[in-house]
C-alpha cells in the first residue's frame, strides 16, 4: 500500500523516512519492510516532517492575520507585566549572559533560551495572554511559544516570514496533541505540550534536519515533564514561569539536538515513553494539520478581556450583568455559581479559592472573581492587589458563594467556556445570568482596534504616545520588516 500524496509531502522524508523508523524505533521494532503507511512512523518523526514541510506560501492570509493579532496581543501582555517581581528574577537571571536575542523591554541581548524564558514569563505573568480550551479539564496558552520563537528567530536572522510560518508550527502542535492528549486530568502540567511545539520551531528556524528535529522533540520532553502541583492549592509566582521555563527547556534542547547530542527515542510511544508514562496512548493524524488547505487552530484560539484564569471569563460578564441587576449587593444572600469540569477543577474545588493570599491563587479564584466583578463591575489588573483580594468585606462576600460543576456545561462544545452565576436575594427572589462566550472568544472575536485598544492598556504610560504607534503599525506589517532585532530593540525606551 502507497502513502497518500499529502501524507508524502507532510513527511518531506522521502525514501529517507524507512530507514530512520529502524534506527529511531530500535528493539520496539516496527521494521522498515512492515512500514506502509504514514502512521506507522513513530509521533516524532510525522511531527517533524510537519515542521519541515509547512510553507510560508501554505498558510493563508486570514492565518497571517491571526497570527500578527496573537503576536501583538502577546507583546503587549509581556510589556503589561514587565515589572511584575518574578518577571524581574527572571530578567535578572537572563541579562548577565550575552547573546544575540533581545529581552523585551530593554535593551540587553542574551541567548535564546535565556531569552525565551525572560520574555516568556513576562507574557505569562499577568494571565492575560491567549487560551486554548479543547477539552473540558484541558487548556493552554499558546501564545506562550511566541517567545521562544522570537528569540530564535532574532538570533538566526530568520526573515519575518520564517518567524511567522515557526508560530503557526508551534500553534499547530501545541493545539493539536492538547486535542488528543488530557495531561492536566492525569495530573500534569500544560506545558508538557509545549515542549514539542517549541522544539519542532525553534528548530525549523535553525534548519535542522527530520532526524535532529526528532531527537530535539525527545530531548526537551524526556526530563522536562513538569507536575499540575503548580496549578493546585495555594498558587506561587511558578504558576507564570513554568511555561517560560518549558520553552527555555525546548530551546536549548534544540542548541544541543543541531550539535549532534542525540535523545530519547521514540519518545512518545517507547518503552517508558510519553505515552506509557504520561498521556495514555493516542492517534494523532499530522495529515490533517494546519497548511494546504486545512484550517489552522489558531482560529480557535481566543483572546482574553480580563487578566484572570480562562474559566472565569464568561463568570465575569455574567457577575457584572448579576450586580447591575440587583444594585445593593446586601440583598445578596446566597451565590450558586455553575461552571464547567474544568472551571470546578481550577477555580473553585480548593478551600484556598474562598481564601487567596497570592495574586496567582486569586487570579485562578471563581469566588474572589465574581465578588471582585460585582463589586467593581470590572476586573483589572489593580483587581489583584493583595489590598484588593485581602479586604475583610470581600473575604466575607464570598462565603456567601458556592461553586458546582454543572455537567450541562461541561458538555458544551463550539468553544464554549460556560458559567451561570445565580444570586438568591433576602426577599427569595433569584436573578441568573448564563454565558457561554465572553468578549474575545472564538465566537466573539477581536478585530484590529480591539486588539490595540488592549495593547496601550498594557503598554500604560511605558512609551510616548508617538512610540505606542510606531511599534503598532511596525508589528502589523511584520511580514514586511528584514529586521526583527531592529523592531524588537524598539520596545526598549521608558519601559525601565
Amino acid at each position: 500500500m502507497k502513502l497518500a500524496r499529502r501524507a508524502v509531502l507532510r513527511l518531506g522524508a522521502g525514501a529517507a523516512a524507512l530507514p530512520l523508523v529502524t534506527t529511531i524505533l530500535g528493539s520496539q521494532s516496527v521494521k522498515a519492510a512492515n512500514v506502509s503507511t504514514a502512521d506507522a512512523l513513530p509521533l516524532a518523526s510525522r511531527l517533524a516532517g510537519y515542521a519541515l514541510n509547512l510553507r510560508y506560501e501554505d498558510i493563508d492570509p486570514a492565518t497571517i492575520e491571526r497570527i500578527k493579532i496573537h503576536l501583538i496581543d502577546s507583546l503587549g501582555c509581556g510589556i503589561g507585566g514587565f515589572s511584575e517581581p518574578a518577571v524581574k528574577i527572571c530578567r535578572e537571571i537572563a541579562v548577565p549572559v550575552v547573546g544575540m536575542s533581545t529581552i523585551i523591554g530593554t535593551n540587553s541581548r542574551t541567548t535564546p533560551d535565556l531569552a525565551a524564558f525572560a520574555n516568556g514569563a513576562a507574557i505569562r505573568s499577568l494571565d492575560f495572554n491567549d487560551t486554548y480550551n479543547p477539552q473540558p479539564s484541558s487548556g493552554i496558552h499558546p501564545s506562550d511559544n511566541i517567545a521562544p520563537c522570537l528569540a530564535v528567530a532574532e538570533a538566526e536572522r530568520a526573515s519575518a516570514q520564517e518567524l511567522i510560518t515557526a508560530i503557526a508550527i508551534a500553534y499547530e502542535v501545541n493545539c493539536r496533541l492538547t486535542d488528543a492528549l488530557d495531561i492536566m486530568a492525569r495530573g500534569w502540567d500544560p506545558p508538557v505540550l509545549g515542549l514539542p511545539a517549541v522544539a519542532l520551531a525553534a528548530g525549523r528556524l535553525m534548519k535542522l534536519t527530520q532526524e535532529k528535529l526528532m531527537h530535539a522533540v525527545g530531548l526537551a520532553i524526556n526530563d522536562h515533564i513538569p507536575l499540575g502541583l503548580t496549578r493546585a492549592g495555594n498558587l506561587s509566582e511558578w504558576k507564570g514561569v513554568a511555561v517560560a521555563e518549558a520553552g527555555r527547556n525546548a530551546v536549548f534542547a534544540v542548541r544541543l539536538a543541531r550539535a549532534g547530542l542525540t535523545g530519547p527515542a521514540p519518545i512518545f510511544e517507547g518503552k517508558f515513553g510519553m505515552y506509557q508514562q504520561v498521556t495514555g496512548a493516542a492517534n494523532i493524524d499530522v495529515a490533517s494539520f494546519g497548511g494546504r488547505g486545512e484550517p489552522f487552530r489558531i482560529h480557535r484560539c481566543l483572546l482574553k478581556r480580563y487578566p484572570a484564569v480562562v474559566y472565569t471569563q464568561t463568570a465575569i460578564v455574567a457577575a457584572i450583568e448579576v450586580g447591575r441587576e440587583v444594585g445593593s449587593l446586601d440583598q445578596i444572600t446566597t451565590i450558586d455559581i455553575a461552571t464547567s469540569r474544568g472551571g470546578y477543577e481550577r477555580t473553585g474545588s480548593e478551600p484556598e479559592k474562598w481564601d487567596p493570599k497570592t495574586r496567582e491563587t486569586a487570579d485562578h479564584s471563581l469566588p474572589y472573581i465574581t465578588t471582585r466583578a460585582m463589586f467593581d463591575g470590572d476586573i483589572t489588573h489593580d483587581s489583584f492587589s493583595e489590598q484588593k483580594f485581602r479586604d475583610p468585606a470581600v473575604l466575607a462576600f464570598m462565603q456567601r458563594i458556592k461553586v458546582s460543576e454543572d455537567p450541562a456545561l461541561t458538555s458544551r462544545t463550539g468553544g464554549a467556556v460556560p458559567t451561570r452565576v445565580t444570586a438568591t436575594l433576602s426577599g427569595g427572589k433569584r436573578i441568573t445570568r448564563e454565558v457561554d462566550h465572553a468578549p474575545g472568544f472564538a465566537a466573539k472575536p477581536m478585530n484590529r482596534s480591539d486588539v490595540e485598544r488592549k495593547f496601550r492598556g498594557n503598554v500604560g504610560e511605558r512609551w510616548r504616545k508617538e512610540q505606542m504607534e510606531a511599534n503598532l503599525k511596525a508589528l502589523w506589517a511584520i511580514d514586511q520588516t528584514n529586521n526583527l532585532a531592529a523592531l524588537l530593540g524598539n520596545f526598549a525606551a521608558n519601559v525601565l
